[in-house]
């Protein structure tokens, strides 16, 4: 349940050719952090964060030095439909109103294969911290937009389990099974850009 978009600068970490120390900007209206969990053993419900925010700190010289920091808005979970919203929002989930924020802290940037990456860090959630790793996919190849930002993209995957962060609600089914699934997928896909002249 993690929406990470500090994801987004360290895929450029994995292309020599944009090692620079021109900073790149997160793209919020061309990313998307998603999750998708089971439900009822039959189907799966997929939502998203709507806010996210990122300070990243990169090391030109030294992407395993690199680190970066996340802050994501618990409240703003969103699988379109109000009343779930509101349940997930809840003491039973996400407890938003006393833990408001999911933060990501990285501590570990390491290449996993050609055009892969895998970045470990601490993930906060409801006030259980818990070591997670995504597996990174890209970055793509930079392109220019029309407005001459130099632009890359990538997705990133990992899997949770919801309560080993406390997240245990959930109702028993008459015929076998349970309500809501106890793993997370969690998929980001972004894009980054850097100015011209930057």
């Amino acid at each position: 349940m993690k929406r990470l978009s500090f994801l987004a600068v360290l895929l450029v970490l994995g292309v020599p050719g944009l090692a620079l120390a021109a900073p790149w900007e997160f793209d919020a209206a061309h990313s998307a952090v998603q999750f998708k969990v089971r439900h009822l053993m039959v189907s799966n419900v997929r939502g998203d964060f709507e806010k996210v925010s990122a300070t990243v700190h990169y090391d030109e010289k030294d992407i395993t030095k690199s680190r970066a920091e996340v802050t994501i808005d618990a409240s703003s979970i969103n699988t379109r439909v109000k009343q779930r919203d509101d349940h997930l929002r809840s003491a039973d989930f996400l407890d938003a109103a006393k833990y408001p924020a999911i933060t990501f802290k990285s501590k570990r940037v390491e290449r996993a294969g050609e055009g892969r990456l895998k970045v470990t860090g601490d993930l906060a959630l409801r006030g259980v911290t818990k070591e997670v790793v995504l597996d990174v996919e890209g970055p793509t190849p930079a392109i220019k937009d029309m407005q001459g930002n130099v632009r890359v993209g990538g997705q990133a995957t990992t899997k949770i389990n919801r309560k080993d962060f406390g997240l245990t609600w959930n109702k028993a089914l008459e015929a076998g099974g349970v309500v809501v699934g106890d793993e997370v997928e969690i998929t980001i896909d972004l894009e980054i850009y850097r100015k011209p002249g930057a």
